[in-house]
């Protein structure tokens, strides 16, 4: 375990000294510490990555979960580093393609890998204390939902939003906040039984709603929302209609998903959903116990 731990910690530090130029906001290695929240990310995701592999030489994931959870790390790594981020501080649609990535594919991707007892067996036990409430908070898809909204809105309203893209740690925090909410969001509709599929049906159709109306606000608006980073007003309503069509269909696919789950006839009243092999299959929940217990 020791020899995991120093391995880890090497590679991030090797992931601290790449120039940022490459991999994150076209900044320049300069020792100026408003450059810090990128290292930080750097170092934390490359961690998060590695750290996979080693534990699941002890607890192995199936086949299905090991390629959602690369499939989302590739993800993120695109979206977040190199030149796509350089290209979306500048242009509003490319932006949104940015946060959408994070929101509708990354994160239900990590909540179909289940990579905590991976983590947790590379890296101990030191963070059991964090996961376990915020896990509970996954069992109420409505207050997941409004958490989530939250950080969409605030995040996207003008004057947080062009301060996240000229702010450095703002924007690592913008993008932190909405891989977070989203990952607790699609938990706690994705993992419900039968019996919760008509809560985690209402928090995708709300979701889905007030998406579309700020995708909609976007798309209609007569003049630019964020002054500074939008040349065109095309830009901002191209915005629009990525967060608005491709995420609308997401989210009511979702949806019918969980309803068709919650009126099949074939399915056991506590039935939930669990990647097993490289299909998903049915299988029964457990009643909960007192103490929540990681995923796996």
């Amino acid at each position: 375990m020791a020899l995991r731990l120093k391995a880890l910690l090497g590679l991030a530090s090797i992931a601290m000294l790449f120039p940022a130029s490459v991999l994150a906001h076209g900044a320049v290695f300069s020792g100026d510490s408003a450059h810090a929240p990128i290292w930080l990310s750097q170092a934390v995701f490359v961690v998060a990555w590695f750290a996979y592999p080693f534990g699941a030489a002890r607890s192995r994931p199936t086949f299905a979960r090991r390629t959602a959870f690369h499939g989302a790390m590739l993800v993120a790594g695109l979206a977040l580093f190199g030149p796509f981020d350089d290209w979306a501080e500048s242009s509003s649609a490319l932006h949104m393609v940015q946060h959408m990535l994070l929101i509708v594919v990354v994160a239900p991707l990590m909540v179909l890998a289940r990579p905590l007892p991976q983590w947790r067996a590379a890296l101990g036990p030191a963070l059991d204390g964090l996961w376990r409430p915020v896990l509970a908070l996954g069992r109420r898809p409505g207050a997941c939902a409004l958490l989530h909204a939250a950080a969409i809105w605030i995040w996207h309203a003008p004057t947080p939003y062009m301060a996240a893209v000229i702010h450095t740690g703002l924007h690592v925090l913008e993008h932190m906040s909405f891989l977070f909410t989203g990952w607790l969001f699609w938990w706690s509709v994705l993992q419900s039984g039968r019996s919760g599929a008509p809560a985690a049906a209402m928090a995708l159709l709300f979701t889905a709603t007030h998406t579309g109306m700020l995708g909609a606000l976007l798309t209609f608006s007569s003049t630019p929302l964020y002054w500074r980073e939008s040349r065109e007003l095309w830009d901002q309503q191209l915005a629009g209609l990525v967060m608005w069509i491709p995420g609308g269909f997401v989210y009511l696919g979702v949806a019918a998903w969980a309803a068709f789950r919650w009126l099949s006839p074939g399915e056991a009243p506590d039935a939930a959903v669990a990647v097993d092999g490289e299909r998903p299959t049915m299988k029964p929940v457990k009643p909960p116990n007192r103490r929540t217990t990681l995923p796996g």
